[in-house]
């Protein structure tokens, strides 16, 4: 049997999507940021058919670990979301900016991304702006070299936040394994 990490899409669009799924709070709600950006392969072309999705800790840092998810009613938020890109490889979410999980830590939204030509999803961090003398507290930031580090943080814009993927190529985003995953 096939399953989705061996199948190379486009499916995501009409398999994995739901209404509201990139609204973790509703537009507009008081504390709502956007988070946005592009999705690019290794030529520096948009990925149209990607699908982004974001893991994440409240304001107050704590993991929600209420159920609903995949169910939006327009209050609770549950931490977890799910956008695909349109034409143009652009995606979005409407979310809270996330508070540190642990003392001295920084912030950050866990993403994973499945796309065409992945046989498996990828895993990343978009990490808020950050003072550089923070680095030395994130472990996984601690041990980048600044080149590669700054791939992992998203920049300030007049709605939110913008991070881009890059698949390869160029600026590529900093991708994670975790044990046991292959």
């Amino acid at each position: 049997m096939t399953t989705p990490g061996q199948t190379v899409g486009p499916f995501f669009h009409y398999a994995l999507p739901y209404a509201g799924g990139g609204d973790l709070v509703p537009p507009g709600r008081a504390g709502a940021t956007r988070l946005h950006g592009h999705v690019y392969d290794g030529a520096g072309e948009p990925v149209p058919d990607a699908l982004l999705e974001l893991w994440q800790a409240g304001p107050d840092g704590r993991v929600p670990r209420d159920g609903g998810s995949l169910r939006r009613d327009g209050w609770t938020f549950t931490g977890f979301g799910r956008a695909g890109t349109d034409a143009t490889g652009h995606y979005s979410f409407s979310t809270l900016m996330p508070g540190p999980t642990a003392p001295g830590r920084l912030p950050f939204f866990a993403v994973t991304l499945f796309a065409r030509g992945l046989t498996h999803r990828l895993f990343t961090r978009i990490y808020p702006p950050f003072d550089d003398a923070a680095v030395e507290s994130e472990p996984l930031l601690a041990g980048l070299d600044p080149e590669r580090r700054r791939t992992l943080v998203a920049t300030p814009d007049e709605q939110g936040l913008v991070f881009d993927v890059r698949l390869q190529g160029d600026n590529e985003t900093v991708f994670l394994t975790f044990p046991g995953h292959r």
